[in-house]
């Protein structure tokens, strides 16, 4: 925590002076950040977890507590509304005294209904900043979620301090600790719920605090691209294996992707070419290019795979201009990461919102904007046998240049995604996940 509490001072002198800039331009005052409230399940008296608002934990790693405010105006030292209720059905968080605690002044809370009296009495020059509409109005904002501040911090949010890479670092070494553990345990043959429950165990964080739902596959599964139902029973036979998880450290997140054939065959050695081609592209990543000629990149590197291992009847420049890479690798390359897994920013052109929209004819790509340093993506190439999509490429024109048996061959394996997470310097690339020794 030492090198956290040295680096936190001028994270936060970068969120005042981003917030500064973001006020001047609105003409408004200040932000008054919600962390969030309970969401109350539909007929029932017991709530949904709760999911902290990005903005807030922007500024302190309190992520699991409700009711909280912020009020920053770039300037002044901001203030922090901090809930503290009398509760005897739930744990109450401690009054704060973390190292982060010295750059707030703070007040604590004991009813959630009473936070007007702790807010700005005019807030006609003031912004809500959160998910809560009705409670916006209710407490008398006009401004809610103004656009153009909105697009300026999400715009520049891309651009990390050294804490939060010092976090994202932290993130990582616990992620790679659970990819090892369910690694294990496909070896050892465990079914897609045992293996998530040991990349849980390993990572120390429960079903609702890691960054997303993990997708754990199995064979087929694996062709899954967001396989979000594990299944109990261990299938007869393990012949391959899907893991994209990730985990939480101060609200940062890692998200990591590998597979694994429990045999050597000729998928293992697709596993090994998809890796070189991860390899590969995050060599490519360096200021001043475009993310999206990562992705294009991406593709071409497909193409020549499935000619090398005899799939598509073509050579790689052909395979790529008749479209058919689309049907084994439909999603993009990547996205920005940070506070969100899918981090805010990937599709604008500059501060003020422009839209940067995906190419049409890769519309899954979540960033267009031009590489620079201090940015953090994923880098995650994927080939997969998925049938919906084959089915559609056996009645279009394409088909003829498919050798359908060796398609056949690879389905019972389902697909590979490769990720890693890199942070770009001005001189080089720092992968994160390999750095950690994750292979």
């Amino acid at each position: 925590m030492q090198q956290l509490a040295s680096l936190y001072p001028q994270h936060i002198a970068e969120l005042q002076s981003r917030t500064h800039e973001a006020l001047q331009r609105e003409g408004i005052d200040g932000l008054i950040i919600h962390s969030g409230q309970a969401k109350r399940k539909f007929l029932d008296d017991m709530d949904y977890p709760f999911a902290v608002n990005p903005q807030f934990k922007a500024w302190l790693p309190v992520l699991d507590n409700p009711n909280c405010w912020l009020i920053v105006n770039g300037q002044d030292k901001p203030r922090l509304i901090f809930y503290r209720p009398k509760d005897f059905w739930h744990k109450v968080p401690p009054e704060p005294n973390a190292f982060w605690a010295e750059h707030f002044d703070i007040t604590l809370l004991t009813k959630a209904d009473q936070v007007e009296k702790h807010l700005p009495y005019d807030k006609h020059r003031f912004a809500y900043i959160g998910e809560y509409i009705e409670v916006a109005r209710a407490l008398g904002f006009e401004l809610v979620n103004p656009d153009r501040v909105l697009h300026y911090l999400h715009y520049h949010r891309a651009y990390k301090t050294d804490y939060e890479l010092a976090c994202l670092r932290q993130a990582n070494q616990i992620a790679v600790t659970g990819h090892r553990a369910a690694q294990q345990a496909f070896m050892q043959g465990a079914s897609e719920f045992d293996i998530n429950q040991a990349y849980l165990s390993a990572v120390r964080q429960g079903i609702n605090e890691v960054p997303y739902g993990n997708i754990v596959a199995l064979n087929e599964n694996t062709a899954i691209l967001h396989n979000m139902t594990v299944e109990t029973d261990c299938p007869e036979q393990h012949r391959s294996f899907l893991i994209d998880a990730g985990a939480h450290f101060h609200g940062y997140a890692a998200d990591i992707t590998r597979t694994y054939a429990f045999e050597q065959n000729e998928f293992a050695e697709l596993i090994q070419a998809m890796d070189q081609v991860t390899l590969d592209l995050v060599d490519m990543l360096k200021p001043g290019i475009a993310y999206s000629e990562l992705h294009i990149s991406a593709h071409q590197r497909v193409a020549e795979l499935l000619n090398r291992f005899g799939v598509v009847n073509l050579n790689g420049a052909d395979i790529v201009e008749q479209g058919i890479t689309r049907t084994f690798f439909p999603h993009g390359i990547g996205h920005h990461l940070g506070l969100q897994v899918h981090d805010m920013g990937g599709l604008m052109a500059d501060d003020r919102g422009t839209p940067a929209p995906p190419p049409a004819e890769h519309p899954f790509l979540r960033a267009t904007r031009d590489v620079e340093a201090r940015q953090v993506f994923t880098v995650e190439p994927g080939l997969y046998f998925i049938d919906s999509l084959l089915a559609d490429l056996k009645g279009s024109e394409q088909s003829k240049y498919i050798n359908w048996d060796k398609v056949d061959s690879f389905r019972p394996f389902g697909g590979i995604r490769i990720e890693d997470n890199v942070i770009v310097h001005r001189d080089k690339n720092e992968n994160m996940t390999r750095d950690l020794g994750l292979n």
